[in-house]
């Protein structure tokens, strides 16, 4: 309660800044800048100061050796015409200019510089915003109150590793185990590993989110785990990728999650980030109820939507995932690129439109989505993983990798286990794209990613 009274408690002064910099690390890092800039404001400023006194330093030194010598003989000093001249010169004249300089305001300049950045800056809803950010970190990853406000966040590098170990752990325990069976058949069931004596099977979706996102309770056997593999693919020899076959490896079985390497440049992703950056706004989510995209606190980040036709570069990230997924693009949405903010995330859901949504995206006419695309703009020193809470599944960032999976069943029906969740940002900067692709136009196609659609 303390934790949170100081942190939510301490509120910036209102200002008419555009809200929502606590949902985009990349906005933020502009904050930075205009930090930087008043700095140097304030530092012209104290020149400015110490030119001023500096000078009045040099009125008050030439005035006390002239007082100095006057006071030890007045009659004898303004006895003599020029320094009688000079008295009143100084006095009637000179100290009316020192008092301008006192009087002169040296601020101006940088009192104006704030002005016009204040409107740029983070507002109440900003800094309650982090705050809870904090908070939600501090829960997810359970970090020590009196660490996290120290900033003494785990160490990037050995986060996930931690979360790995249990988990060799217990594929080691489990390998053990088949070795002793003489069926085999327990390698097939699957992994229910405890959280205080609670099978995590069993747990509320939410402890089972935050556990994958620690790393914790991976459900995936050894003899599961065995059917998993690398390929090259080619996209049903698909002439761009006959002589240069892209780098596929499975991440999942049930649902099947493929990711691709290598698949994005950094020279595109720079284009993609350049492009999308001015756009940037607080992301939405489809309302069930009116269809409509709203925003939700569930989700915080911020996202810009780009068209083919902008650029080149789009264009032809566009027509490869058509060439790789041998889906129709031509009726998917616009390629969605997202920056997460302080503690980014969002929280567990479906992309496709269940039965009580009908009118999802009625507007869209192109049906329901029938798969999702992702890329991984950036790498995330901790935090940030794509979780799968149903089937105990974790992806991790990676940049220049993308990973793809589909939503529906061949019968239209949707895959619940595809419910998944973007894992708060501990450490780092997330930077990601996504395509839905839709049902209308893959009637006659033949997907190219996956066997067959479970």
């Amino acid at each position: 309660m303390i934790w949170c009274i100081l942190i939510i408690g301490i509120l910036l002064p209102q200002s008419s800044a555009h809200p929502g910099f606590f949902t985009s690390i990349g906005q933020m890092t502009d904050l930075i800048h205009t930090e930087k800039d008043l700095v140097t404001s304030l530092k012209d400023y104290i020149k400015a100061e110490e030119d001023k006194l500096e000078e009045i330093k040099k009125w008050a030194e030439k005035l006390d050796r002239l007082t100095s010598t006057a006071t030890k003989d007045p009659e004898g000093f303004v006895g003599h015409p020029v320094n009688a001249f000079k008295l009143m010169k100084r006095l009637n004249t000179e100290w009316s200019e020192l008092e301008n300089l006192v009087l002169k305001d040296m601020s101006d300049g940088f009192i104006s510089n704030l002005t016009i950045q204040r409107q740029y800056f983070p507002n109440d809803e900003d800094q309650v915003g982090a705050a809870k950010a904090l908070l939600r970190l501090q829960d997810t990853y359970n970090l020590d109150t009196d660490t996290i406000s120290k900033g003494n966040l785990p160490d990037p590098e050995h986060q996930r590793a931690n979360g790995n170990l249990k988990y060799f752990e217990y594929i080691m325990a489990k390998e053990k185990d088949a070795n002793k069976s003489a069926s085999g058949d327990q390698s097939d069931q699957k992994a229910t590993p405890k959280k205080k004596g609670i099978a995590v099977d069993y747990l509320p979706e939410r402890q089972k989110y935050e556990m994958l996102c620690r790393g914790e309770g991976i459900k995936m056997t050894p003899r599961r785990q065995k059917k998993l593999f690398c390929r090259y693919h080619d996209g049903n020899r698909n002439p761009k990728f006959i002589l240069a076959p892209a780098k596929q490896e499975d991440e999942w079985d049930k649902p099947r999650i493929i990711r691709f390497h290598d698949i994005i440049s950094d020279a595109e992703i720079e284009i993609v980030k350049d492009l999308a950056k001015p756009r940037l706004s607080r992301a939405t989510v489809h309302d069930p109820e009116t269809g409509k995209l709203t925003t939700a606190q569930y989700r915080v980040s911020k996202s810009a939507w780009l068209s083919g036709y902008e650029d080149p570069v789009v264009s032809r990230i566009n027509m490869r995932i058509q060439d790789l997924t041998g889906l129709d693009v031509s009726t998917a949405e616009e390629l969605q690129v997202a920056n997460y903010g302080v503690g980014g995330q969002y929280e567990p859901h479906f992309d496709f439109a269940r039965k009580d949504e009908p009118d999802a995206f009625r507007e869209l006419g192109t049906g329901n989505r029938i798969a999702t695309w992702l890329f991984y703009m950036s790498d995330v020193s901790a935090g940030g993983a794509t979780v799968f809470p149903e089937v105990g599944a974790s992806v991790w960032p990676k940049k220049g990798t993308a990973v793809f999976w589909y939503n529906l069943f061949a019968s239209g029906e949707g895959d619940y286990s595809t419910r998944h969740a973007a894992c708060p940002v501990l450490v780092g900067n997330k930077w990601v794209s996504n395509k839905w692709l839709h049902e209308r136009g893959q009637e006659f196609r033949r997907p190219c990613t996956l066997s067959e659609l479970e």
